[in-house]
Order: C-alpha cells, then structure tokens, then sequence
C-alpha cells in the first residue's frame, strides 16, 4: 500500500477493506480545472503548502517533477507521490495511478487535483520546506518506539474530525499509553498499543498495517457490523442473483461487465436493476483509466435510448449499492449523471484544517452532478442500502438525495465512512490511514453522515441470515412495490 495525501489507492488490499476484513476505501480529488491565467512568468517551481491534509509539496525541473512530504507539528517524512511530467503545462504521472493535476491561480496559490476524485486541494507557495524536513530522510525499522508513537499521536490529533462524535478523548488515549513506551518496546507491542488507540473510534476509514508482518494488519469498523468473509459474500451475492431471477428477470436482458462487479436485469413492467459492488479493480490493467472505460462501456449499455425515452422506456429504476464497498468518488459521480437531466449539487467536501480545533476546515467546496451528454434516465429511482453500503457507495448516495425526482432509499443505514482517507508512514515505515474530511448535505450546507450514515425512507432486513435461509430479499421487494405503485403513497 503506498502512503500518500490522498486516501485512495490500489495496492492489493485496497478492493476488499471491510467487505473482506481488509482495507475500506474511499477516494481523492478530482479532474482538475483550466489553469488560470497568470503571468508568463509565474512559475510553479517552489515549495507550496496544502491548506489541510498536513502536506508540503515540492516542485522543481521547471514545473516537470512533484514530491509531497507528510508533516505534523513534531514530524516530516518525505511522502511516496514523486510525480513527474514530461513538460510544463500537462499532467503528472506516477505508475499506478491516476493522473494529477496542478494549476496556478496566481503567484502564490494553485490548485491540485486528481483525475479519480472530485474537488480540489488549495496550494499556497511557502518560503522552502520545514526545517525538519530532508528529501534524504527515510523511514527505518529501528525507529524509536516513542518517535513513532508522537507521530502516530499527533497525526490524529491535527487531522482527524470526529473524536467528539464518536465520543473518544484523544488526549486521554496520550496520556494513557505513552508511558507505557519506552526506547525498548517490542514492535508487536506497539503495533497492538497503536491499534487499541483508534478501536474505540469504530471508524472504518481507520487502519494500520506492517507490510513485514503477515499479522500486523488493523481496520477499523462500526459496532453492528458483521465483515462477511469471501464465502460469506459469495452467498449474499448468490442471494441477490436468485431473487432477481425470482422476480422474473429477462434472460436476454441479463448483463454483466468487470467480472460480475456491475450487473443489470430487467424485470417485468419495464423495471431495471443495476447492482454495483465496487467503484475500483474493474480491469486488469488497474488503472483508474481503465475502470472509467469500462464502467463508461456498461454504462452506455444499459443507459440506452430505447431504455431512457420512447415507448420502451424503462417505468423505474432499482440500484442496488448494498454490498458497494468504495472505490473513486469520481466513478461514483458518473453513474449519478446517468440519472439526471439538470446539473444539480451533489454534496459539499470540505477538510479539517486547524491543528488545534477539529471544527475549524476548509472553505466547503461544491461538487456538481452534471448529465451525461447523452442518453440519460429522469423516471422514478429506488437505491437499496445497507451497513456494507460504504466509501464511494456513500457518496454517490448522497449525491442522488438532490436528483429530482428524489428516490426513495430502501433498507439499512449507510456505514458512515465518507472522508477520502489520508494515508501516512511512520518512522518505522509502517503505514496507517485516517479521515480527514466532512461530506456535507446539499440541502442544508450542515448536516454531515458520517458514523451514522444515510438512513432509507423504508427500513427493511439486508442480508441477515433470517433473510438469506428463508430465500428472501425484503428490499428489493419493497422497491418493486415503489415503482409499481402499491407501495405507500410517497412524496
């Protein structure tokens, strides 16, 4: 797993976080904006600040190479984004992953963004790097327990949102466990100490793991949440299949793409169900490129116009985000503008930006759902949800709570993990990763979700073994009696 200011990355464990007890995902910044018009000679070379996130970037080579280095008050370490670009005005690249932009906005700010995320980074030029901060400095094993400790500490401490919500005193975890460290504390000690720190947080954007160390592996999760292993989620998705088979699904408009991660039916009365499990890891190549073409080719296959307009056109509308576990926000943000016909504000993103005040962020940035240029569907909407309703899965929830018509959600609440997570190294160079950021309601620029998540206008039984030995499928059932009509009277 590479460490960098973005929480979303594709190492290994990446796909399967709580759905199969490994990393939970969600996602960072967007595809950039125009560069500005600035001076001919203004210049990104220079060491520029990030307003939040706890990073310093670095330019150099005439705006063609990027590095990041992760900051607190008592630490730097140079960070794993070493990005390059082949002139001054393209993208940067790093192997593996999406592209990334930066844009001047005058002499001293600029913005950064990522092709696989939504939103932007401010940049606001500094004098040179932190003086404790050296391109030269490496993380080593033989760090000191108690240097990791501070690091690990005061990194929660300047970023992360929601001790209060979640009702943890995070000095008290300080005050607690730091004496226990000394120069001599064995690594399985500290790595069970740093993990203890952050269970009680039951945050699924929370985790630590020793790359060295089969065992050395922690993630975070809510309470009520049961972490289906592999066999355990190959019953719930063989669940799904056989009660939309039950529900009379049309063999010959049965689709799947990605290895089965996105699926769609038609059932009678001229009603789709489309079931996605993952906004990443849909193509070999690994790439975010290459899971946006084929999420777009599934996504012109379904969305056709015989389906979104005509007398064939489809009567309503079931997505199935129930065992979604995150992904690219900006992947999520794709399949909401199939499902409008009006650009509309999808949710506000903003970070904790104040390393003594966690209510103090980010000015709140809008994110746009804009329509797909091209066939799209406006008709009645019904999202099933659940606990394993994560990350991305979220978002683009979210993002749907503004699509007019509004649909109606069915289900569990939502698991409550929206922030991008914000991956660090320590000294010892194992890695951890933290939400840093709020997600916040369109509808009133207040409320957030997270912890509690989305809750559905209808609440039904998802996936509980009550439902899955009796064969049956509650929230699908009840979304057909929405679009069918013989549900409650809704508006």
């Amino acid at each position: 797993m590479n460490a960098r200011l973005r929480p979303h990355t594709r190492s290994p464990r990446t796909t399967a976080l709580l759905l199969a007890a490994a990393v939970a995902l969600t996602t960072a910044a967007g595809t950039a904006s125009a560069v500005a018009a600035t001076p001919r000679t203004a210049s990104l070379d220079g060491t520029w600040r990030m307003d939040g996130y706890g990073t310093v970037v670095a330019i150099e080579d005439g705006g063609r190479k990027l590095r990041t280095y992760e900051t607190t008050g008592v630490s730097c370490l140079p960070g794993e984004l070493t990005a390059t670009r082949t002139d001054a005005t393209g993208p940067f690249r790093q192997d593996g992953e999406a592209p990334l932009t930066v844009a001047l906005k005058g002499s001293d700010r600029a913005e950064l963004a990522f092709g696989d995320n939504v939103g932007h980074r401010t940049l606001r030029r500094t004098a040179a790097l932190p003086a404790n901060c050296s391109p030269a400095t490496v993380p080593s094993p033989d760090a000191d327990p108690r240097t990791v400790f501070d690091t690990y500490w005061q990194t929660y401490a300047e970023n992360y949102p929601f001790f209060a919500a979640r009702h943890v005193d995070w000095n008290a975890m300080r005050d607690r466990y730091r004496p226990r460290i000394t120069a001599n504390t064995s690594k399985k000690e500290l790595f069970s100490i740093l993990s203890e720190m952050i269970r009680p947080l039951y945050d699924g954007h929370t985790g630590l793991v020793d790359l060295e160390n089969p065992d050395g592996y922690f993630s975070g999760h809510r309470q009520d949440t049961v972490i289906p292993g592999k066999e355990e989620r190959a019953r719930i998705d063989g669940a799904v299949a056989a009660s939309v088979d039950a529900a009379g699904a049309q063999k010959a408009g049965e689709r799947s793409w990605a290895n089965g991660q996105i699926t769609y039916a038609e059932l009678p009365g001229r009603i789709g169900f489309l079931r996605i499990t993952t906004f990443l890891g849909y193509d070999r190549g690994n790439t975010y490129e290459a899971d946006k073409a084929t999420l777009d080719k599934a996504l012109d296959e379904i969305f056709t116009a015989a389906r979104t307009s005509g007398p064939d056109a489809l009567h309503g509308l079931v997505l199935d985000l129930r065992l979604n576990g995150g992904g690219s926000d900006r992947l999520a943000l794709s399949v909401a503008e199939r499902l409008t016909g009006r650009p509309y504000t999808a949710y506000l993103k903003h970070a904790r930006n104040d390393a003594r005040d966690p209510k103090k962020f980010t000015p709140a940035e809008p994110i746009t759902v804009s329509p797909h240029r091209g066939p799209v569907y406006t008709g009645p909407l019904t999202v099933l949800t659940g606990r394993l309703t994560m990350s991305a899965g979220e978002t683009l929830t979210q993002a749907l709570l503004g699509r007019g018509p509004r649909p109606v959600l069915i289900g569990e609440n939502t698991q409550g993990l929206f922030s991008d997570r914000l991956e660090r190294t320590l000294p010892n160079g194992w890695k951890f990763w933290l939400p840093n950021e709020e997600f916040v309601s369109a509808q009133d620029h207040r409320t957030t979700y997270d912890g509690t998540g989305i809750p559905p206008a209808i609440h039904t039984d998802v996936f509980t073994e009550d439902e899955l030995s009796h064969h049956r499928d509650s929230a699908l059932t009840r979304a057909l009696e929405e679009l069918r009509g013989r549900g409650p009277a809704r508006r």
